[in-house]
């Protein structure tokens, strides 16, 4: 195992009705307050109601970041940022999901800074401080909620780029898994996809005595194959609900990772997709890696994927570890299926024409440094399977 040092700061107000703690978290920072929301799905919800009704009852001031998009993009944080200096606010609520509370991290630490958005998430070193920020999380799928990251779309050079830094964790979350109700179906499996993937990026790692972390993984992993079917059925059903929230936020707040080596794979390759084309990122993970999967599988690394496959899907462990490797592999992509996602390039609207100018694209020289090394042309091969079912 690496050595490692873990900070987790966010405090974390699980459960029914934690709402009522959102005026006392906000006084911590003053009564001023950028309060961020997505399309508004919150105002049809009443959710919206909730928060600003707590506002004026406890004498908080609030101005208004609404529309951020599903990637959000450079344009809505320099405008929040804008809105932060303007009115001077003391700090950011951000009620949403991923997307949501991604935007209103970066908003937190260009508020503070002489650079814009961009110059921010291309060189995270220039980040000093931040805006102090509180979530009220409306989705499961980021771990947004408890983490340093952030991911910010260009549309201008088609990238989405992921940053980070500790000041950028929220101080406080609120994660009332009621809020997920009215989650369509599409996003709660994309959802998991999301959450899944998050956790397959450290736990396939070379890395190979992290009995802890590993354990937490397949927990999580099981979390979700258990209880997204359910949440997809019942809707309201609390159990699944809450079970797919605390996989989330545990999914990526540092947890799983810790010791680890961390060099990343199919998020990077997917940042790609999604900047050129727009597409759901928990959609585009679910179809890229069982197809990533299938590509590194060999002698190497088929004992980790066999654990995966055993641990999670009960593939029979009698099983030679290639062929066991294989059947989990399958099982993964029939689950995805199962939930309701598009598993082909095709189904979220992309073809043939650019593969080879996106794998140029989301290349990385530490690409060789992970678990299973990938060139250039190992990544458009992977792309080029995704245009076919498997």
């Amino acid at each position: 195992m690496e050595n490692f040092e873990l900070k987790l700061p966010t405090e974390i107000y699980f459960g029914k009705g934690q709402i009522v703690h959102l005026p006392e978290l906000v006084k911590r920072s003053g009564r001023r307050v950028l309060l961020t929301y997505g399309g508004g799905s919150i105002k049809k919800s009443g959710l919206y109601d909730q928060v600003t009704t707590l506002f004026k009852e406890n004498d908080i001031e609030w101005v208004e970041l609404s529309g951020i998009d599903p990637n959000p993009r450079k344009e809505s944080v320099d405008a929040g940022a804008q809105l932060v200096r303007e009115h001077d606010l003391d700090c950011i609520v951000a009620v949403g999901g991923g997307s949501v509370i991604d935007c209103s991290k970066a908003i937190s630490v260009t508020c503070k800074s002489e650079y814009d958005c961009w110059t921010l998430v291309t060189h995270p070193e220039l980040i000093g401080e931040a805006l102090p920020i509180y979530t009220v999380l409306t989705m499961s799928a980021t771990g947004s909620e408890m983490n340093w990251g952030a991911v910010i779309t260009n549309l201008d050079t088609n990238e989405k780029l992921g940053f980070r830094n500790d000041v950028m964790r929220p101080k406080a979350s609120i994660c009332d898994p009621t809020y997920t109700y009215t989650v369509p179906a599409y996003q709660t499996a994309c959802g998991c996809a999301d959450i899944m993937s998050h956790v397959f990026e450290s736990y396939f790692d070379q890395v190979k005595d992290a009995d802890i972390q590993d354990g937490l993984a397949e927990s999580i992993l099981k979390a979700c194959v258990k209880y997204v079917p359910i949440a997809l059925k019942e809707p309201d059903n609390y159990s699944a609900r809450a079970n797919i929230m605390w996989a989330s936020t545990n999914g990526l707040n540092g947890l799983t990772g810790v010791g680890k080596v961390k060099i990343w794979v199919c998020h990077p390759m997917e940042h790609v997709l999604s900047a050129h084309y727009d597409i759901t990122h928990g959609a585009g993970l679910a179809i890229l890696t069982p197809r990533w999967m299938k590509h590194i599988l060999n002698e190497k690394t088929a004992p980790q994927l066999k654990r995966f496959a055993c641990e999670i899907f009960h593939v029979n462990s009698s099983l030679s570890d290639i062929e066991a490797a294989k059947e989990g592999i399958k099982k993964l992509y029939d689950f995805f299926v199962s939930i309701g996602l598009p598993m082909t390039l095709e189904k979220v609207g992309i073809d043939d024409k650019k593969l080879k100018e996106m794998a140029h694209q989301a290349y990385k020289d530490d690409f060789q440094k992970t678990w299973a090394p990938l060139t250039e042309q190992d990544i458009y091969e992977i792309y080029c399977d995704c245009l076919v079912e498997m």
